[in-house]
């Protein structure tokens, strides 16, 4: 079943930020994978993704992203 294109964007709360970083975080360093739910999907990033930071600036506004990029295999 192929999955429907998706582009949406969530806000958190800090703290609840900081956590999925440090799930993260930990992950990366024990070379597993990462699971996380976005919107009622849950999202398995495989331990090869590619990760990756991005800075915008327009005017007075800046954004900074941190990417995690992989193909699905299935």
């Amino acid at each position: 079943m192929k999955k429907k294109s998706r582009d949406l964007e969530k806000t958190y709360p800090v703290a609840e930020f900081a956590a999925k970083l440090r799930r993260l975080a930990d992950a990366l360093e024990n070379g597993k994978r990462f699971v996380i739910s976005i919107s009622g999907e849950r999202i398995s990033v495989p331990s090869s993704a590619i990760f990756n930071v991005e800075h915008e600036r327009e005017g007075k506004n800046e954004e900074i992203e941190f990417q995690v990029k992989w193909i699905n295999k299935k």
